[in-house]
């Protein structure tokens, strides 16, 4: 009798175990198994350099989602990011993306201004108005080799 209650005991360690690992693995993935707590929106840049997955995506300084990914419009060959917005944020449907950098040589990262319409973007909808990235390489040999 005494030998199948330890084992029992043991037994019942082990299940929670498992179920803490399999939560944590989830939670430290950032994987959604139930309901998700964004909305995705793309939006066409002509260069992105130094963006990457992951990066944040800001508004009036404060974080209000992800870069889910980045990819390459083969038409077009222009950059598409996908983005992962907060789903208690709403974006109007004339919000202009911008790629923007924090500090002089920091990480890049998505900043979105406001606009005034009255139409809201939905999960999967295309940002139109876009900013690309400012080449700090190519204003530095502007000035350098300029001929003044």
């Amino acid at each position: 009798m005494k030998k199948s209650f330890v084992e029992t005991i043991v037994g019942l360690f082990v299940v929670i175990g498992l179920i803490c690992i399999g939560y944590l693995t989830i939670k430290l993935g950032k994987m959604e198994l139930i309901g998700s707590k964004h909305y995705q929106v793309n939006a066409r840049f002509q260069s992105i350099s130094g963006l990457t997955t992951g990066a944040y995506v800001e508004m009036a300084g404060v974080n209000i989602g992800n870069v889910d990914s980045v990819s390459l419009d083969p038409e077009r060959k222009i950059a598409v990011v996908n983005m992962k917005i907060y789903k208690e944020v709403v974006l109007s449907e004339d919000v202009i993306a911008s790629v923007k950098t924090s500090g002089l040589i920091g990480d890049k990262y998505i900043r979105l201004t406001p606009g005034s319409s009255d139409m809201m973007l939905k999960d999967g909808d295309m940002i139109f108005e876009t900013e690309s990235a400012v080449d700090i390489e190519d204003l530095v040999s502007k000035y350098i080799f300029s001929d003044e």
